[in-house]
């Protein structure tokens, strides 16, 4: 279970790593890019079903020639 200590640590970890002016702008880029995927998953446009199983298979006849 993760514990208040835990998430202390985990701060200072990427203070530690990443530097405290880089955190807000990598919270912000992770907030819009959790945000964009919520919205394509609500706005997900509708997939074209397969209908090849319906339809008959094309004609394959020789082009025709002139003569």
């Amino acid at each position: 279970m993760i514990g208040p200590q835990d998430i202390w640590v985990a701060l200072g970890l990427m203070v530690f790593f990443f530097g405290a002016k880089k955190l807000p702008e990598l919270s912000r880029s992770l907030g819009h890019a959790v945000s964009e995927f919520k919205k394509g998953l609500v706005d997900e446009p509708p997939r074209p079903e397969n209908h090849a199983a319906d339809s008959p298979p094309p004609e394959n006849r020789p082009p025709e020639t002139q003569g």
